[in-house]
């Protein structure tokens, strides 16, 4: 017998909440074997990040390798990246090992609004890394910054995911969690089949949205892993955070935006 795999690499999040703690989580739930690469250690609770450690470029690479050489995968998710450095050696690690159901998910701001990509890491992500990837994830504040331009309101979903897709050549999964509307509707755009999909769902009334890009990319590379179409993945992902969001919503952790509940399907 055989697991369907997913690496993730992205920073720890020592609270649990976001990055590499709520990829595996997720992964796990997604019915896939997480392995990881940490890029960076992070102090952070729910109230915000206290201090980022970045992860020496060599021991990231060797992190890849040693996971890729043994145990390989069918997916890849990535997160925060921090430095141009560190771009690179995925970038590198990318082109070693081909794998192709590549999901990144661009992560510039934390939920707590802390930075979190450097300034001089934002070109290299899009002109070293988007290339080599299948399908990114950007919320509103990401899409803003890739774009170089405000957007005002969701009726500009459809035409700014196809602009960014076109612009990067990659699928992109533009997120609406960040607009005021009631009723939040994210937008697939597939660059490989040039159509387009809305994933719409109600606003829920929660302060734990902390991680909830991570859990969705997650949950996203998992089901291209299974095998899943990218507009059937992004489907299955966005019903999967929806329902995490939702289960996690009466439960209290920390004192600021607190996780959405991972294992909702399995616990009574």
């Amino acid at each position: 017998m055989h697991y369907k795999k997913v690496l993730t690499i992205a920073g720890s999040d020592s609270g649990g909440g976001a990055g590499i703690q709520a990829d595996i989580k997720s992964i796990s739930a997604c019915q896939c074997y997480a392995s990881s690469a940490i890029t960076a250690i992070t102090a952070q609770n729910t109230i915000g990040v206290r201090d980022i450690h970045a992860i020496p470029s060599e021991i990231l690479r060797s992190q890849i390798e040693a996971v890729l050489d043994d145990i390989g995968t069918d997916a890849i998710k990535i997160g925060m990246l921090h430095s141009p450095e560190s771009i690179q050696i995925v970038a590198n690690c990318l082109d070693k090992y081909q794998i192709k159901n590549v999901v990144l998910d661009p992560v510039m701001v934390a939920t707590s609004g802390d930075k979190l990509l450097l300034d001089e890491a934002i070109n290299h992500l899009k002109t070293v890394l988007f290339p080599k990837v299948r399908i990114i994830t950007p919320n509103l504040p990401e899409a803003e910054i890739l774009l170089g331009r405000k957007i005002e309101k969701q009726s500009e979903f459809r035409t700014i995911a196809k602009e960014l897709a076109n612009k990067y050549q990659v699928s992109v999964l533009l997120k609406a969690g960040h607009l005021n509307d009631e009723d939040l509707i994210d937008v697939l755009y597939d660059f490989e089949s040039s159509e387009s999909l809305d994933l719409a769902s109600k606003r829920i009334e929660t302060k734990n949205t902390h991680g909830t890009g991570c859990c969705l990319s997650s949950a996203l590379a998992s089901f291209l892993a299974r095998g899943f179409s990218i507009s059937e993945s992004a489907q299955l992902a966005k019903a999967y955070i929806t329902e995490s969001i939702k289960a996690g919503t009466d439960y209290e952790i920390g004192k600021g935006h607190g996780p959405v509940h991972h294992f909702h399907q399995y616990w009574d």
